[in-house]
């Protein structure tokens, strides 16, 4: 007699080489292999973090649609997009240590200022926009999605761009509960990536469009601020390197075949699609950091063509 693959919920099939096809979305395994879920509604423990977020709150089931946000999920949303804002704020004025001395305190505090609605604009939707992509997919196949930000993530991220001024940040993810198949595991997982190859392919003619309308298709000189006020030629340049340049960072980071990240479910699905994402991410990100070609060459050219 076969063996029915709703035992696979409680128990891994001895005899199967390959994981499960039921995947147990972010459930926890003892050492003895054993799968646990939490369907009692209650926590552990209640801890009261940043800005009057729960971190350790239970989550509320809700029965809204796919485009639904509970209030908790809006909160840690704000939360995680402000401090990795933050955070890439920093590291555009070079952190303290690299940055301070360099500027001084009052460009370099008035530059920070500045850099955050920048980055806001430019890095914000490849952030939240990958993250609603997962939610949006899992909804669809009936999952309870939500996010939920990491306390430890944000302070860790913050505190590396502030004091040496880059940005190593694990702002959270979106929590998944319920039983799915590999292929819509992949499904769900994919979803992040191809927002931000999505978003990659839009910059550049939206990016064109507007350089086209500033009537330059040169970086500036200078920084943000200049004598008689605000650079914003240099604002709007930034913007629209960063966003072409971040969303092919994210996706490619996010499709490395590790630990939590989107590549690891999606190799699992289908290696092929794995490997073809893969390179479409790396293969710009290789010319990019090997030759003098950048992103901003592709949203150049097709300012050129007007």
């Amino acid at each position: 007699m076969a063996r029915d693959s709703r035992a696979d919920i409680i128990d891994d099939d001895p005899f199967r080489e390959k994981q499960s096809e039921i995947h147990r979305v972010h459930s926890q395994r003892d050492a003895g292999g054993t799968i646990h879920f939490n369907l009692s509604g209650e926590s552990n423990s209640q801890q009261q973090g940043m800005w009057g977020v729960n971190f350790q709150q239970q989550p509320q089931m809700h029965d809204g649609g796919l485009w639904h946000f509970g209030e908790e999920e809006k909160r840690h949303l704000l939360l995680a997009t402000g401090a990795f804002t933050l955070a890439l704020g920093l590291m555009r004025v070079g952190g303290i240590i690299f940055g301070l001395p360099t500027m001084g305190t009052s460009a370099w505090l008035f530059t920070l200022i500045l850099s955050l609605p920048v980055m806001l604009i430019a890095v914000g939707p490849a952030f939240i926009l990958h993250e609603i992509g997962h939610k949006i997919v899992a909804k669809y196949y009936g999952c309870w999605a939500e996010f939920r930000s990491d306390p430890r993530g944000l302070k860790m991220g913050v505190g590396i761009s502030a004091i040496l001024g880059f940005v190593f940040m694990a702002p959270g993810a979106v929590m998944v509960a319920g039983n799915v198949t590999r292929r819509q595991n992949g499904h769900i997982a994919i979803a992040g990536p191809l927002v931000n190859l999505s978003l990659f392919l839009i910059g550049i003619p939206l990016g064109g469009l507007i350089l086209v309308l500033m009537g330059t298709t040169e970086p500036s000189a200078t920084g943000y601020l200049v004598e008689d006020g605000f650079n914003w030629q240099s604002m709007v340049w930034d913007a629209i390197s960063f966003w072409v340049s971040a969303n092919l960072i994210l996706g490619l980071f996010n499709m490395m075949p590790f630990g939590p990240l989107d590549g690891l479910k999606v190799k699992d699905w289908n290696e092929g699609a794995w490997l073809g994402l893969v390179l479409i991410f790396a293969i710009p990100v290789i010319f990019w950091f090997s030759t003098p070609w950048s992103p901003m060459v592709l949203v150049v050219q097709f300012a050129n063509l007007f």
